[in-house]
């Protein structure tokens, strides 16, 4: 069976990202720590200030860090079912009950992500100041919700084509 160069190339990609996740995600903690460790020079680099008179936006921010690190692992899931799917395809069985769950388990782990977004850009909108906004890309977006409905659908999909071909070879 002849796979298409994109194959090895979207393999690579996705090994490089669960590296690159990981490291986003000590950064992130890294950051986190300095901003207790180092706390006056973190928030001034961060164009805070004096943390006295911006104790809000500063727990908002360290909760922002945390929901970050939060979504590391869920990413992961992300990232190491889809390549998962990737080598299933390279194999040449992409149409598995296997498949079907990681499909689902990449829609509900999307669905987290998601609803971490919305969280992070409630906190954002709720400690943001005149003085010191927090300027964050939280444009809740439709693509996002979609491509988690999506997932939803092609898992079934991939879980009634299964049991459909499982049938056609039991009768053959």
């Amino acid at each position: 069976m002849k796979h298409s160069p994109a194959l090895p190339v979207t393999w690579m990609s996705l090994r490089v990202l669960i590296v690159l996740n990981w490291i986003l995600g000590g950064l992130i903690l890294v950051l986190l720590a300095a901003t207790f460790q180092a706390e006056e020079w973190t928030w001034r680099a961060l164009g805070v200030g004096a943390v006295a008179r911006h104790e809000g936006i500063v727990a908002g921010m360290r909760m922002i860090m945390v929901i970050g690190i939060a979504g590391v692992p869920i990413a992961y899931v992300v990232l190491k079912e889809l390549l998962k799917i990737v080598e299933s395809v390279r194999d040449g069985d992409p149409f598995s009950a296997d498949n079907a769950s990681r499909l689902r388990t990449i829609a509900w782990a999307l669905l987290g992500l998601e609803l971490l977004h919305l969280l992070v850009v409630a906190i954002a909108s709720a400690v943001s100041t005149k003085e010191v906004p927090l300027r964050l890309d939280g444009d809740i977006t439709l693509t996002g919700w979609l491509a988690v409905m999506l997932l939803f659908v092609l898992a079934q999909v991939f879980r009634e084509g299964t049991r459909l071909r499982d049938d056609l070879e039991g009768t053959v």
